[in-house]
């Protein structure tokens, strides 16, 4: 929202004009207040629609960034940048850009998360493992040309000017209206993403400690004559803090790409790499210390290395920028 409002601003005022719209602690409190409302809402992880609302305006917002990364390269008539990178200081410095860079990439493949809770929502026949194989291949593929094309055409737009995130980040000013409708696309995405990953936590605390809980009966709005519901004390409680807990780490550590490099190393050799391994080998019964198992251990250990390294450099990267 803060991205639209400048946008507006700087096609009135100007590309160089100041456009002060307030600070990112504002409306990332706006934004966890809306969450704690869509958290309550009973049996949210079971609207099939959520996802495919979620992914149509992911989608949205790619394409906008690649159509407008690919008409900057043809309108500069060069392709900015080198096969270098961004030139730094020192070489330290190239290395903890180079490890966040990697988490940020590992971060743009979380769907492991989630992909149990989908597979359970499936219906057979065809068997379920099946499909999930089939939607898995097309959203790797799909994620990853995405996600190539707007780096690529973002870096050859901008060259070493290239901002964090190209939408947001005032890479493009015009047409000032499809920028907005793609950053209103991000925050629906955000609104309805948050909750696709956040589901599985709710429905494992409301499975392992909300069985005995409190049902009071309250008033849907605080007026006068409003509906009353039931509500679950604790449902109330645990989301509502949970929220409360992730917003307040979001204005803490207000750096997007470095905390995204952290979360990207942290989740995805446990959850997408060394899980499910084991459970091939273990499904497959691999035979210890053959080719096989070799091949899928030292596949599994190379990623950890990555995702060792991803770590440490994301970790300079939001504890630097804190002190700096």
């Amino acid at each position: 929202m803060r991205a639209i409002r400048k946008a507006n601003c700087y096609h009135r005022e100007g590309h160089d004009a100041p456009c002060s719209v307030g600070g990112d602690g504002y409306y990332m409190l706006l934004f966890g207040l809306a969450q704690v409302l869509l958290s309550q809402i009973p049996n949210f992880h079971e609207m099939a629609g959520l996802s495919i609302f979620a992914a149509v305006m992911s989608c949205f917002y790619a394409f906008v960034g690649v159509g407008l990364g690919v008409a900057k390269v043809i309108a500069n008539g060069v392709i900015m940048g080198g096969i270098g990178g961004i030139p730094l200081v020192s070489t330290t410095q190239k290395v903890w850009r180079v490890s966040q860079a990697l988490g940020d990439i590992l971060f743009a493949y979380p769907f492991s998360l989630v992909l149990l809770e989908i597979e359970d929502t499936l219906r057979s026949p065809p068997p379920e493992s099946e499909t999930m194989k089939k939607a898995t291949r097309a959203s790797i593929a799909i994620t990853t040309l995405f996600y190539l094309c707007c780096g690529c055409f973002g870096y050859a737009s901008f060259g070493d000017g290239t901002p964090g995130n190209l939408l947001t980040g005032f890479g493009f000013y015009e047409p000032y209206w499809l920028i907005d409708l793609a950053n209103l696309a991000i925050v629906l995405h955000l609104l309805g993403g948050y909750q696709v990953y956040t589901q599985p936590v709710f429905a494992f605390a409301d499975r392992k400690f909300g069985g005995g809980a409190t049902v009071v009966e309250a008033p849907l709005l605080p007026v006068p004559g409003a509906r009353r519901v039931n509500a679950n004390v604790f449902r109330l409680c645990f989301r509502t803090a949970y929220v409360a807990a992730t917003t307040a780490l979001a204005v803490w550590f207000p750096y997007f790409n470095q905390i995204i490099g952290l979360l990207g190393s942290f989740t995805f050799w446990p959850l997408a790499v060394y899980f499910p391994v084991e459970m091939y080998l273990t499904r497959n019964k691999v035979a210890p210390w053959t080719n096989q198992w070799l091949a899928i251990h030292a596949f599994s250990l190379v990623c950890l290395l990555i995702s060792a390294f991803a770590s440490v450099g994301s970790a300079v990267g939001v504890f630097g920028s804190e002190t700096s």
